[in-house]
């Protein structure tokens, strides 16, 4: 597994943990390194995405809420909510990353944790959102 996708995982999981006890991003951050081993270069690049999305969260939620027709944020699974808030991260803020890229990682990332519908899900809406964000 490449060092992103491997960031892309621990991000998600640490988004996951923060959602599940919201402590606060810099205590939950601490608690959830305590539990993981990651070179330096994949703890940044995590830490850069969580970091990310907990700053523009409210943009994008309304963003994912707009693009998901009949899906309330209530009604998603928090780990296919929070694939797509990463993803919708990377093709906002991202200038690094490219679109395509980033949809495909975030469908790979559904296929490992999400269920049987959620690639094809995350797939839809952030095609949705890719749409609206100019080619980096």
């Amino acid at each position: 597994m490449g060092a992103r996708r491997e960031g892309r995982e621990l991000a998600l999981q640490a988004l996951y943990a923060l959602d599940l006890n919201p402590v606060g991003l810099r205590i939950g951050l601490a608690l959830f390194w305590e539990g993981q081993r990651a070179p330096q270069a994949i703890r940044e690049f995590t830490e850069e995405l969580v970091t990310g999305v907990a700053e523009h969260r409210s943009e994008i939620d309304t963003l994912i809420e707009q693009k998901s027709k009949n899906w309330s944020l209530a009604r998603m699974s928090k780990v296919d909510l929070n694939i797509l808030r990463l993803a919708a991260f990377e093709l906002l803020y991202r200038r690094d990353i490219p679109r395509n890229v980033t949809i495909n990682e975030g469908i790979e990332i559904a296929k490992k944790f999400g269920t049987e519908e959620s690639p094809a899900f995350i797939n839809g809406i952030l095609d949705e959102i890719a749409a609206g964000v100019p080619e980096k």
